[in-house]
């Protein structure tokens, strides 16, 4: 790969972060100071789409630059296989330390993928315990979401969210403070990519009364669109039964607390993020950085009826994308659409100046610079769910004004979301836009081969749930991330003069006369 840039790349995270509850996208509800002032200096993308809508497959498919049927991510207890390219390892490659903190989600024995440095272990656990079961639809699965999270909506102390995050946010800020002062002391002058991945504003929406009280019952915009089961397209009401949303409905008031508890977390990620982008800026690094914010996926947030994510339309599978670049790109807003696979690309880009690289993997992305430099770019995003409540692959083409929506346990979806951005007319079966769904079925034809991926996930489940059921017997081997801390090299040691020791940790240096 060519000699890297210099530029340092800081990548912030949020989980289940919906474009519509920001106000950069027109909300009017919810207070993110810092996320709003990166969208006033950057770029941002206001038709950016996950590539499946589920925490596991998107992240993976966000790392690889592939589309989740490409690396077997099929769901929540899919392994990433460690031979999967990703962007840490292309930079890494380009002399890049890579470092990550928060989630990731990866399953598997392999939970670095091109990271030199992970400070964190990860919320979620790295085994197949969460496989789903196609072949039993009629049976929910105990261990996912119910309706306890909007039951229970409310404010809290603590919760093991808070915890997590918290320590997200710390690691983070030592880690620049450390690069700075190895920068200031010869000892690494690597540029950096960091990635800080919080798990707010995902559910459960349970947040402190701090965040909580930045808010009030009476400004708390309620769902545009409500529907009943009845009312509700397959896959939507095969949703519902997995998050039991019809057997303990809640009520007008259960609704308006997970929104104003799901704003306050909102709140919550913006002041997470502040002090990372503080602690970059004291440390002198925030002129040579650049910053990217995003989520994994969206949040239905009682739209529909629905609850969380699991489905394509806008609530769930669009995600904020903001790319802040000092000096380099004005700020613009971008209307055509694109994905979260296009960060990889975009990335070593950014990192090395190279678009047309021979990719040692081939990768389904493409690089959002042009974007960033006002040029005309790619107008596409594909998106595949393979996970719960899902009978068989469905898969989501955007392009232009449309969204189309095929599964052949279905019937097919196609909105025009310029006429209609609530998505309440599916116009598939309007023979006027007959030879529009024709062209979007030919295409899913040659892009994908539906029943030989039906075949693959049927597969693949049936060996996770057998593999998570015999090494759950006698003494189980965890794959769970173990962060490691040196603490013979932490603070006061004796193997360091004291005066070397403290001038070493002090930034910046003191400038003796």
């Amino acid at each position: 790969m060519k000699p890297n840039t210099g530029k340092n790349i800081l990548l912030l995270m949020a989980d289940q972060m919906t474009p519509s509850s920001l106000r950069i996208h027109g909300n009017t509800v919810s207070k993110t100071p810092r996320i709003d002032a990166l969208a006033r200096q950057g770029v941002v993308f206001d038709s950016a789409y996950c590539a499946s809508p589920l925490c596991a497959p998107s992240r993976f498919a966000l790392m690889a630059g592939k589309l989740p049927s490409r690396i077997g991510a099929y769901d929540n207890a899919a392994e990433l296989a460690a031979q999967t390219l990703t962007f840490a390892h292309y930079l890494r490659a380009a002399g890049y330390r890579t470092v990550l903190s928060g989630k990731m989600h990866f399953c598997g024995p392999d939970q670095l993928h091109g990271f030199e440095e992970r400070l964190t272990t990860d919320i979620y656990p790295a085994d197949f315990g969460w496989v789903p079961d196609w072949e039993r639809p009629d049976v929910r699965p105990s261990w996912y979401h119910n309706m306890s999270s909007v039951l229970e909506a409310g404010p809290c102390v603590r919760t093991n969210q808070l915890d997590f995050d918290d320590e997200v946010t710390f690691t983070v800020r030592q880690k620049l403070y450390d690069i700075a002062r190895e920068r200031q002391a010869g000892s690494d002058a690597r540029p950096f990519c960091v990635v800080a991945s919080l798990t707010h504003p995902h559910d459960p929406y349970a947040i402190p009364a701090a965040y909580w009280n930045l808010y009030r019952d009476d400004e708390i915009d309620m769902p545009r669109t409500t529907l009943t089961l009845g009312e509700s397209d397959p896959h939507s009401r095969r949703l519902r039964h997995v998050c039991e949303n019809d057997r303990t409905p809640p009520t007008e008031q259960h609704i308006r607390n997970a929104r104003r508890a799901y704003y306050g977390a909102l709140s919550y990620v913006d002041a997470q993020f502040g002090a990372i982008l503080d602690t970059l800026d004291a440390t002198g690094l925030g002129e040579d950085t650049i910053v990217i914010v995003t989520s994994d996926h969206g949040d239905m947030l009682g739209e529909r009826g629905l609850w969380y994510k699991m489905t394509f339309f806008e609530n769930a599978a669009r995600v904020p994308l903001i790319v802040h670049v000092p000096k380099a790109y004005g700020a613009r807003r971008v209307s055509v659409s694109v994905s979260t696979i296009d960060l990889l690309p975009t990335l070593v880009e950014l990192a090395t100046g190279t678009r047309d690289m021979a990719w040692p993997d081939p990768i389904d992305g493409r690089s959002l610079v042009p974007h960033l430099q006002g040029d005309a770019g790619h107008d596409e995003a594909f998106g595949e769910y393979l996970a719960e409540g899902a009978l068989a692959p469905i898969v989501m083409i955007r392009r232009g004004p449309y969204k189309f929506i095929h599964t052949p346990a279905d019937p097919d979806q196609l909105f025009d979301l310029q006429a209609d951005p609530g998505e309440l007319t599916n116009l598939a079966n309007d023979p006027a836009y007959a030879r529009t769904v024709e062209g979007f079925l030919a295409e899913v034809r040659h892009r994908w081969d539906l029943e030989a991926l039906h075949r693959d996930v049927l597969a693949s489940q049936r060996r996770r749930r057998f593999h998570y059921a015999a090494t759950t017997q006698g003494r189980i081997q965890a794959w769970d991330w173990q962060p490691f801390s040196d603490a013979s090299q932490r603070y006061m040691r004796n193997h360091i003069d004291l005066d070397t020791l403290e001038a070493m940790a002090r930034f910046p240096r003191v400038a003796h006369e």
